[in-house]
């Protein structure tokens, strides 16, 4: 008899996705009234008892009343997709070697700890969502074999000779990013976002978070229209302002009819909570490669800053291929982030940058 497979889970990604469940019940009340809810959601899932409503369902658990905490309940929302995943779907009181219990402490001495305790048994030799084909690089380029990074002996400095398709990386003139300096100061046309709400999914690419949009979102600049196509995170922010490194960016990479690209760069800063990128790390994947779709949909207008000046210049890719010839506006107001937000993403990626390139004479 074939028994399901239990998934590889890396401890980093289950700590990330743990946070993010924490921090999650605060993001919204501290948005509507300035007050961090996080204690209470982890005082709810520590073992408060489960409304009148859910007893009887719960009878059959009495000693385990954690597990009737309100559906709404963000660790409890992980607790039941951390099951699904693990298949830990045997009903109460049957013995099975694939039952994995997830199990949140109640004082654990990481707050983002999740605690697994399974029951030993042969690892399988073969993970079939772990062979599945590389997906697209994040600014939208083939992300095939050779493995690319950033460190190490396939970091930045080795991209262009991993294969003669990234020679651009390290031949190219136009290469992006770059430390915005001493530019053109000149009325330029505000950007027009044609932004709608949208379903979404989310996926960790191996190299960054990536949350792919719905069709219908556009940029309208420079007389041309870009469809949105998916944004992403990097973390330090890879464009400079005078020299400035922020805390992290996001990408919104758009496509226009002819293939033209423009990747709107949102500087994001440490400060208050930002609630659409919570919208995101409350949908992080358990595992790489594997897109997770939200059942709620986000306001992408909420991503962008309140002052629409920017900076523009003609750059590239800041990722294999690092194909030239894209536009790149990039938002003078950076977007605030809270601290616990910041350190969810940097639990999975402490630096996801490409370094400064020169900007080479280019007007800006």
């Amino acid at each position: 008899m074939n028994h399901p497979r239990t998934p590889f889970l890396n401890p980093a990604r289950l700590a990330a996705v743990a946070l993010a469940a924490r921090v999650a019940a605060g993001v919204a009340a501290g948005v509507a009234a300035g007050v961090a809810a996080a204690p209470a959601a982890a005082s709810d899932a520590a073992g408060h008892k489960p409304p009148p409503a859910r007893a009887a369902s719960a009878g059959a658990s009495a000693g385990a009343s954690g597990a009737a905490a309100v559906a709404a309940d963000p660790l409890e929302r992980l607790r039941d997709r951390l099951a699904e995943k693990l298949g830990a779907v045997t009903p109460p009181g049957t013995s099975s070697p694939n039952v994995v219990s997830v199990v949140s402490r109640s004082n654990p001495a990481d707050p983002g700890d999740v605690v697994f305790t399974p029951k030993r048994e042969p690892r399988p030799t073969t993970l079939a969502r772990r062979s599945a084909a590389a997906p697209a690089s994040p600014h939208g380029g083939a992300s095939q074999a050779p493995h690319w990074s950033y460190s190490g002996q396939v970091g930045p400095q080795a991209w262009g000779g991993l294969q003669p398709n990234f020679s651009t990386c390290a031949n190219g003139k136009r290469q992006s990013p770059i430390d915005i300096r001493d530019g053109f100061a000149v009325d330029l046309e505000p950007p027009v976002f044609d932004y709608r709400p949208s379903s979404f999914r989310v996926i960790d690419t191996g190299h960054t978070v990536q949350v792919n949009v719905d069709a219908g979102s556009a940029l309208l600049i420079r007389g041309r229209r870009y469809e949105l196509q998916q944004f992403h995170f990097h973390r330090p922010s890879e464009e400079r302002i005078e020299g400035r490194v922020f805390d992290m960016s996001a990408h919104l990479v758009h496509r226009d009819a002819e293939g033209n690209l423009a990747v709107v760069a949102v500087l994001l800063d440490r400060g208050s909570a930002q609630p659409l990128v919570q919208a995101v790390w409350n949908n992080l994947p358990l595992e790489k490669h594997e897109e997770f779709a939200a059942r709620v949909p986000i306001d992408l207008m909420q991503l962008l800053p309140d002052d629409r000046r920017y900076y523009t210049y003609m750059g590239s890719l800041t990722t294999p291929p690092c194909s030239e010839g894209v536009l790149w506006v990039v938002m003078r107001q950076p977007v605030a982030i809270s601290a616990e937000q910041l350190a969810i993403f940097t639990r999975l990626y402490p630096m996801n940058a490409r370094p400064v390139q020169a900007a080479a004479g280019r007007v800006i």
